[in-house]
């Protein structure tokens, strides 16, 4: 009899999809907890919107494919998309805008191209890109943190029942920041702006900051589970670090400290559940490192130099394009084969 309790011969604890789905939707507590406690619980309304929508347009297409209900709709990957488009979107956009983004992320970015596993762009990114270009007035009305409403009024304004012009003021710091700098034309001083600013809280964003270390919080913890490896978050959070922090060396007035862009935006959000996708991203752990690396390359110089105020989503897709490319030379050496001199 075969001792398999020691090496060569390993046990693995058998991992379904949906079990890597429930522990993915339970890393972004963190995240969600932190929102609810700065905005109120709109965002779980707008994930309870997403999730349903993302569920009815699977159960479609599935329909429509002749393909088992029950057994792709109970794997989760459906829900994981939707909950990342709502925490992707303002957490007071219009339910139809969640509509629209979840169906068209779960039908057009996922099930045209053949369902779970042969997508080749993330379907929560190709949501929000789509969005953001066609409605970006919509997509840009964040709440003011600190603005005390009610269950009810969040209701009503998602529902489209309450006027969304004086509650909808607020900006993200990153879109705050951009602002700034253009209508200053560059006159303006960044670390003061940064300090007498509310809106730019401690280091990165006042309240975006607990959300962010949300996030950063749940991905280490899907780290030390094993269920994604460190290299593609490693490579996105250096590569955005490296050139936020060569621009802020070489002109601190002008550029923020990468600690401000690490914990603004969709960073940490981008960097432990997107570019980690194991379907549109990179398969060789070298491959990763360099999917992650460029994408947050891209995503900095997006949105620091280009006209949207974050660019992962952007920096996502358009490392998807490049995923076979960079696999076809990242792959490992097969053992027991010599290169050619």
């Amino acid at each position: 009899m075969m001792d398999f309790s020691t090496p060569p011969y390993l046990l693995q604890e058998r991992i379904s999809v949906r079990r890597v789905m429930v522990q993915v939707l339970l890393a972004l507590l963190p995240g969600v907890a932190a929102y609810v406690w700065l905005i109120g619980p709109g965002i779980v309304v707008q994930l309870v919107i997403a999730t349903l929508t993302a569920l009815a347009g699977e159960a479609l297409m599935l329909g429509l494919r002749r393909k088992p209900l029950a057994l792709f709709l109970s794997d989760g990957s459906a829900i994981v998309s939707a909950w990342l488009i709502a925490l992707s979107f303002p957490p007071l956009a219009p339910w139809w805008l969640i509509v629209v983004a979840t169906l068209l992320a779960i039908v057009v970015a996922k099930h045209l191209y053949g369902g779970l596993g042969q997508n080749p762009f993330n379907p929560a990114m190709v949501a929000f890109a789509a969005c953001i270009v066609s409605f970006p007035a919509l997509m840009s009305q964040w709440p003011a943190l600190g603005l005390k409403l009610g269950f009810l009024e969040q209701l009503q304004i998602i529902a489209g029942l309450a006027p969304r012009i004086d509650v909808m003021s607020g900006a993200t710091p990153l879109d705050a920041l951009k602002t700034a700098l253009k209508l200053s034309d560059g006159s303006i001083d960044v670390p003061m702006l940064l300090a007498t600013q509310e809106v730019f809280g401690n280091f990165a964003g006042r309240g975006w900051e607990w959300v962010a270390t949300g996030y950063l919080l749940g991905g280490l913890w899907l780290w030390q589970r094993k269920l994604i490896s460190w290299h593609a978050p490693f490579g996105f959070i250096l590569g955005l670090s490296l050139l936020a922090a060569a621009l802020w060396a070489w002109n601190p007035q002008q550029f923020a400290s990468p600690v401000f862009h690490l914990f603004s935006g969709g960073a940490l959000l981008g960097a432990f559940f997107i570019v980690t996708d194991p379907v549109s991203g990179c398969t060789t752990p070298k491959g990763k490192l360099i999917f992650g690396l460029l994408a947050g390359l891209l995503a900095y110089i997006i949105r620091v130099f280009g006209g949207f105020p974050d660019g992962v989503a952007f920096a996502v897709l358009l490392m998807n394009l490049c995923v076979p490319l960079i696999d076809m030379y990242s792959q490992p050496p097969v053992f027991g084969l010599k290169n050619e001199p």
